[in-house]
């Protein structure tokens, strides 16, 4: 059974089209995330979603109920935590919980199994106002708040950017916990690293869905032998690479450049030789598995040919 099904959603600000005829389905339960940077029309979805903003055509459905005609039903039965810390800054961390509970006629008491794993981290600042909350500790709150009325879907946009590593670690973790209780959860992130922790991704990019799918197969479609090469002057070798013609694409990552070759059968013997001609000091050559960022570097490059 699907949860969110979305057929051909547009929304244009302006003259930018935000989100540009998007569709795709999130199955009750399953953790679905939206990876892409920054404009890439994520928090347009989301509102969408929630009832927060209409589409200007397209359809939307959540559990069952229409975005526009069941708003209503929707707002009682979705979870959202906006990119964006929106509590109460000037109220405790109780006093933003019991806010929430009575807004949506429940009480912290009723639902205290869903959020006790995650409240009882932040019980001993109760009485501490949120806005004096570290980052770590503002998104438990928040995740508590959009938790309280026991919501069928959780949406979740952008939790973990600005927060370290440990709290990202720790936020995920809950999230997986919070999937044993059957809540479909639907997060959006720019972070590569996290696509891999979810069932499906869609990555996007200038408001398209460039791929849906499992992480794994995402990166099982990539369609070429990937290397990492580095040398001593590994800015230099990056430019003679990129300039020559047998290589198809080259880009910075870590200490190492990834390289893909214009020839199929391409081998690290092959890279050798070719970048052995420019004379680098120390260079280095391996093969490696692509990743999510590689392939989502990939289906930009492609998106980006079929513009020109």
């Amino acid at each position: 059974m699907n949860s969110i099904v979305v057929k051909n959603i547009v929304k244009t600000y302006g003259t930018v089209k935000a989100v540009a005829d998007v569709s795709f389905e999130v199955k009750k339960g399953e953790l679905f995330g939206l990876i892409g940077p920054d404009g890439a029309g994520k928090t347009s979805l989301f509102r969408i979603l929630t009832t927060l903003l209409l589409a200007d055509s397209g359809t939307a459905s959540v559990e069952g109920f229409d975005v526009i005609k069941d708003y209503r039903q929707i707002r009682k039965l979705v979870g959202y935590m906006p990119g964006r810390f929106s509590l109460y800054q000037d109220l405790s961390v109780e006093e933003n919980l019991n806010f929430f509970a009575t807004v949506f006629g429940t009480s912290i008491e009723e639902n205290y199994d869903l959020i006790k794993d995650i409240y009882e981290q932040i019980k001993p600042f109760s009485k501490r106002r949120a806005g004096k909350l570290s980052g770590g500790m503002k998104q438990k709150l928040a995740l508590c708040c959009a938790l309280i009325h026991k919501p069928a879907v959780l949406f979740l946009d952008e939790p973990t950017t600005g927060v370290d590593v440990v709290s990202r670690a720790e936020f995920w973790g809950m999230l997986h916990q919070l999937k044993q209780q059957n809540i479909t959860i639907v997060v959006s992130t720019p972070y590569m690293d996290e696509a891999k922790l979810c069932d499906r991704i869609a990555l996007m990019q200038d408001g398209k869905i460039m791929s849906i799918d499992t992480p794994e197969k995402i990166v099982g479609r990539f369609p070429k032998p990937m290397f990492a090469a580095k040398a001593k002057n590994i800015y230099g070798l990056l430019q003679d690479l990129r300039s020559d013609a047998g290589v198809d694409s080259c880009y910075g990552f870590g200490e190492f450049l990834h390289v893909t070759l214009i020839a199929d059968d391409g081998s690290e013997e092959t890279l050798r030789l070719l970048a052995s001609q420019y004379r680098h000091e120390n260079l280095e050559v391996k093969t490696i598995q692509p990743g999510i960022e590689d392939s989502f570097i990939r289906l930009m490059q492609e998106q980006s040919l079929q513009k020109q």
